[in-house]
């Protein structure tokens, strides 16, 4: 369990993201009020510039505080993506708001502006597996946001899979490693707004 003021202690907005602006812009001071994760799994906000973005890695690469971008993935002021990249198996991201209303491969869109713009491998990725729910707007809804990585099938894969889970929350970025197996098959995680 991770608390966004112990976060922000560990290390600087320079290191984790692009630095505020210098006018208060839509989104700035989003910041979350708690984190939690599954588990055994270490949900990390420190970013280390490794050049520039690489594509379907659920990854802030660049440490601007945007995933994936440029990458034809969809960003927002919220955005959680994952990535397992060549595997065959079919990895869902299932995203619950404070509304309750729920992202997922069966409902894409809500009506408060949140979308699943990427759908693996249903969408055709190819060696490329990412699934992304980003918020198109400047507010999104406060309350508790749940976020589920579920295998929804191994189609083959080796187990465990792993994940790669990506969160952006305003200009910060988070990140973790996940494994999932047929009997674990299934990892929560909790940002509070």
């Amino acid at each position: 369990m991770l608390f966004a003021s112990a976060l922000a202690l560990a290390c600087g907005a320079l290191a984790c993201g692009a630095a505020p602006p210098a006018s208060k812009a839509p989104g700035s001071s989003l910041t979350p009020s708690h984190i939690e994760g599954p588990p055994g799994t270490t949900l990390v906000m420190a970013c280390t510039p490794t050049g520039p973005e690489l594509c379907f890695n659920a990854i802030d690469d660049n440490c601007n505080g945007v995933i994936d971008e440029g990458c034809g993935v969809a960003t927002g002021l919220l955005q959680f993506t994952i990535a397992w990249g060549d595997s065959p198996a079919d990895i869902d991201l299932i995203v619950t708001g404070p509304n309750h209303e729920r992202v997922s491969d069966a409902n894409r869109a809500t009506a408060t502006g949140f979308h699943l713009d990427h759908d693996c491998p249903n969408d055709g990725c190819a060696s490329q597996n990412i699934e992304n729910v980003y918020f198109d707007g400047l507010e999104p809804p406060k309350g508790r946001y749940s976020v589920e990585v579920k295998l929804a099938e191994l189609k083959g894969a080796d187990s465990p899979v792993k994940i790669r889970f990506g969160a952006r929350v305003g200009s910060r970025t988070f990140g973790a490693e996940v494994a999932l197996t047929q009997t674990d098959d299934r990892k929560a995680f909790t940002f509070e707004l």
